[in-house]
């Protein structure tokens, strides 16, 4: 039964299905770096969480760190920081499912997850980039486009997208 899936936290074990996913779900020059999510794992695995299949294999992944800033920079792609208390903001630097597994609302559930954590630290709002495809979705969600984001990451054209909490 592929619908019975349960949501936790990235383990450094979950590294290769998490990158598997990652390298699935965007362009080459989109895919965030192994060593990168594996820092994430490290730093803030109460920021990394996962949504598996019973077999216990990851099958979507939410992950971003905290910030003072209220738009996503190029360089939290790479390089992640410690969360702390007095951050107004929620980033997501990635949000993919595998292709199998899309249409389960898995994507809404990891969004709630993520949500209810920064609710519960306080924080202004979860900030994202996406390209401009993807707006209806996150709005219909919630998120409020801001705008043409500063991002450069391959070349694209990026939005910031930000959820009021």
């Amino acid at each position: 039964d592929m619908t019975k899936i349960t949501y936790d936290k990235a383990k450094i074990t979950d590294i290769d299905d998490v990158m598997h996913i990652e390298e699935t779900s965007f362009p080459a020059d989109e895919v965030l770096s192994r060593a990168s999510m594996l820092e994430r794992i490290q730093v803030i695995p109460e920021r990394f969480f996962v949504a598996r299949n019973e077999e216990g294999k990851v099958v979507g992944i939410l992950v971003g760190p905290t910030s003072d800033k209220c738009y996503l920079t190029d360089d939290m792609f790479e390089k992640t920081e410690a969360s702390l208390p007095t951050d107004r903001f929620q980033i997501i630097v990635s949000l993919a499912v595998d292709s199998e597994y899309q249409g389960l609302g898995i994507a809404t559930t990891l969004l709630d997850l993520m949500k209810e954590a920064a609710a519960e630290e306080s924080r202004q709002g979860i900030s994202l980039t996406c390209v401009e495809n993807l707006i209806p979705y996150y709005e219909r969600y919630g998120f409020v486009s801001k705008g043409i984001s500063d991002s450069q990451l391959a070349g694209e054209t990026w939005y910031n997208m930000v959820l009021p909490l």
